[in-house]
Parts: structure tokens; sequence; C-alpha cells
């Protein structure tokens, strides 16, 4: 029996895909990139954007058609808002949390699926069924990582993956939000912050690091609130990075360790300092703006101002020179003025971005801003959009420029758009391409040394030098 695996959204869903995989393919499904093949069809879905949620609809419906010549199972999981999760109810057959992933072979039983042969160490528990939906997420979130939740979590966390990639890897620290920002779904998706075990976390490094892996990014919506809910029996973000980088640092060879998303509130010095203390801590920072404006932040929940972002960002320059800076941006947002944007721009002048994440706003059911007038016109947001991201190209093309004729190090990740070309990237996220000898793609998953030889603003073109074990050892040395 085969199955068909659907994953939108972020990098977090990306990583419990993996682990719902692992589930599938232990109870004998096995996967196919053709849906008209597959017996078992799933999302893992997002409601953060309603174009994902709308692709989620086309999938269904179309899922639904097929039923009619041939007996298929479809099942939504995933990132989703409860208004979203009723009205998913009447389309698949199962629906159910991520938390519940651990028990999809009872929900498939129950629902009279056939399953080629059990799970190894699976133990029966109470399944959700289709009526019963999820959990209420809206009691979750009121519910700061309590320990029922936090041991449904560990369950989840407990099943070993199956990475989608032999050299870069999703590592889950953190899930849940506790900052309730106005506009944003996440805990009302994934519920208040809970902390994965430490011991656990570092358990799984290891064994990246025997397997080879290259690159390791540590997933949360919030990463450096880290061990909060756990005070006193948890390491801080800082102290577990710090035990990160130790372990890395002492595998022998190149690894790059990031970690992705951090709350401007909770970046502390120290998790800056921890990062230039360590060789394999990546030295690259993606720390959220959202708006240049400490109105518009105030209306966003953002729990920070203009100032104290820019107290950051001057650490991270003096501490870590060499860092690139990627950040997210929302215009648009509800009664945002033209010179609160134009506050936006500024910021976006003055830090000099490598890249931004801009987005329009759009309202989400559930979120605190949806029940405001959503009072800027889609035309005026477009025409913002347009205008910060120039800013952005004309200050990330500025940072670009002096990377040319200098060699770099990439991870190479895959073959590029442009015939007899591989695409990777540096250390601090930049994309660069470079012509592979007869097409040989035998350096996909190594580190190269590459000589820039073009530069747009968010890309770099270079010439190949010579292969990760030179390259290690010319550092080494």
């Amino acid at each position: 029996m085969k199955y068909f695996l659907l994953t939108l959204g972020c990098q977090m869903n990306i990583s419990d895909s993996e682990r719902l995989t692992t589930v599938l393919e232990g109870m004998g499904y096995v996967p196919t990139g053709d849906e008209e093949e597959a017996d078992l069809l799933g999302v893992v879905a997002c409601s953060v954007r309603q174009k994902a949620i709308d692709k989620v609809y086309g999938k269904i419906h179309r899922w639904n058609r097929m039923k009619a010549g041939r007996p298929l199972v479809t099942f939504l999981t995933g990132c989703v808002l409860p208004a979203d999760r009723e009205r998913f109810l009447k389309l698949f057959d199962l629906v159910f949390s991520t938390n519940e992933i651990p028990d999809l072979p009872d929900l498939l039983s129950q629902y009279g699926v056939p399953i080629p042969y059990s799970v190894p160490g699976h133990t029966r528990r109470s399944a959700t069924t289709r009526e019963e939906g999820f959990p209420s997420l809206t009691r979750i979130a009121r519910e700061k990582g309590s320990p029922e939740e936090r041991s449904v979590l560990d369950r989840l966390w407990e099943i070993e993956p199956t990475f989608h990639s032999p050299f870069e890897a999703f590592v889950p620290i953190q899930n849940g939000c506790d900052k309730f920002c106005t506009y944003c779904a996440v805990p009302y998706t994934r519920g208040r912050e809970v902390s994965r075990p430490s011991v656990e976390i570092l358990k799984e490094i290891r064994r990246l690091i025997e397997r080879g892996y290259r690159s390791i990014t540590l997933l949360g919506q919030n990463v450096n609130s880290y061990g909060l809910d756990r005070r006193g029996s948890e390491l801080s973000f800082a102290q577990l990075l710090d035990a990160i980088g130790d372990l890395c640092d002492a595998a022998g060879r190149r690894i790059w360790v990031y970690f992705t998303s951090p709350h401007p509130r909770d970046m502390t010095r120290e998790v800056i300092d921890v990062i230039a203390a360590h060789p394999s801590l990546a030295k690259h920072i993606h720390l959220p703006l959202q708006s240049g404006d400490d109105e518009v932040l105030q209306r966003m929940n953002r729990k920070h101002t203009v100032k104290e972002y820019l107290e950051i960002i001057r650490y991270i320059r003096q501490r870590l020179p060499q860092a690139t800076l990627f950040t997210d941006i929302i215009v648009g947002f509800p009664g945002e003025t033209e010179e609160q944007f134009g506050n936006t721009r500024k910021m976006m002048r003055e830090i000099g971005f490598n890249m931004a994440y801009i987005a329009v706003y759009s309202p989400r059911p559930g979120t605190i801003s949806a029940r405001w007038k959503d009072d800027v016109p889609m035309k005026e947001k477009k025409r913002r959009l347009h205008l910060l991201t120039a800013d952005l190209e004309e200050g990330a093309l500025q940072a670009a420029r002096a990377m040319k004729d200098k060699e770099v190090i990439i991870l190479v990740t895959g073959k590029d758009r442009k015939r007899n070309h591989l695409a990777g990237h540096t250390e601090g996220r930049i994309p660069v391409r470079f012509a592979s000898p007869a097409g040989d793609t035998s350096y996909i998953g190594q580190f190269v040394k590459v000589r820039i030889t073009s530069v747009t603003p968010f890309s770099m073109e270079g010439e190949l030098l010579n292969v990760e074990e030179e390259v290690w050892e010319e550092n080494a040395g």
C-alpha cells in the first residue's frame, strides 16, 4: 500500500512530516509522488497563510472526486486554526493534531483501514476520531506549557525522523509561542511554549554528527525562549547552544548549526557571545523586525521597541561582524500610516539586511487583528511592498559587492537551473551557483571553496577552487 504526503508551511511542518513519515513507513506504507496510485493521501497543513489553506481545499476536493473511482483514505494534520479545522473535519476522513502523530496507527485502525503490518514498539492509546477532531487548541493556548502538553509533545519528539536530506537536518527544540502577536495564528495552532528535553536534543545532535550531517537547523516558533517553561530544571537557550557548539566543534570536520526563529525580546547578549565562541555555530542571524515603527510594534504586541532592536543589531555587528542578517517584515498592518511605513524604510536602509521576507498583511481568523478594520487598501500594500523590496535590494547589493573576487566556503545543496551548474549557500545562507565540470553532481552534500565572480542582491556566482577535505585541512592548519 502506498501513501502520498503534501507538506505546506514552515520548516517546523517539514520536521513534523519527517516524523510522520517514520510512522507511516513503520506501518508498511510505501511513499509515492503520484497521487493517482496512493491508497492514503495526507496533508501537513499551515493556517498561517491563506494561500496554503486554499491549496488544501484544492487538493481535498480533487481527492474526494477520486474516491468515486477507487477506495482511498484522506487525512490532515499540521498547523491548523480551529475555524479551519472545523471545516476540514467535513472534508477529510481523518483530522488530527501533530501531537497525535504517534497515534496514527490507531486512528487508521479505528477508521477501518487495513495496516500492512504493526509498528514495532507501538503502544495502543486512545485515539482521536473524525467526529472528535483536534484536542481543544484554545484550551492548550491558555495552559502555559502544562505537564500534560509537555508529555504529549515528548511522545512526538521521541519518534526518530526520516530526514528529507542525507546532509541537512532539522531538529525541533521547542514548540508553540507565548508572545501572542496580534496578527499571528501560532499560539492557536501550536499552543503555548513547550521545550523539548535538552538530553534528547543533544542525543539527536550526536546521531547526526555520527551520520556525517553537514548542516543542522534548530527549530521552534520562538527558539530563544527555550527552557523558560522549565526554569530550574532545564538549560537556557544560550546554554543549549553552547553544549551543541561543543559537540559539533569536536567533530573534527566542518558543521554549520543554525536556528530559527528567535524573538527580539528574548535575544540576549549571552546568545550572541556563545555564537561568537563556536566555529560550528553559523554566523547568520534571522531576527524578525515586522515593523520599524514603535506604535505599529505596540499594536502588533511585539513587546520590544525599535531602540531595543537596534541595540541587538549593534551588538551582533560588534561581536559577529561577518554575520549575515535576515528578517521578516509586514507591510500594510491595520492602521499603518505612510509615516509609520517610512520609519520601516529607514530601518531597512540603516541596518542593511542581507535578506528580508516581506509579507503583505492579511487577516487570519481567530487572531486579534482579524477583528480590526483592514484599512490599508491592497493597492497601497503592494506599493509599500515594492518600495521596501527596492530598499532591501539596494542594501543587499552593497553587501554582495563586498564579496566580489573573494574566496568563500559553500555547502552544495543540489543542481542549479543553469545547465551544468550546481547550487549551494554560504555560511550566511547566501545562495551561490558554480559551474560543475561535465555536470558532475558528486559535490552535492559537500563543502567546497569557490571564488566569487559576479553578484546580484540576493545571490552570487563563482568558480570552483577545491573540495571539502582540502578546505577543512587548510582551515584546521
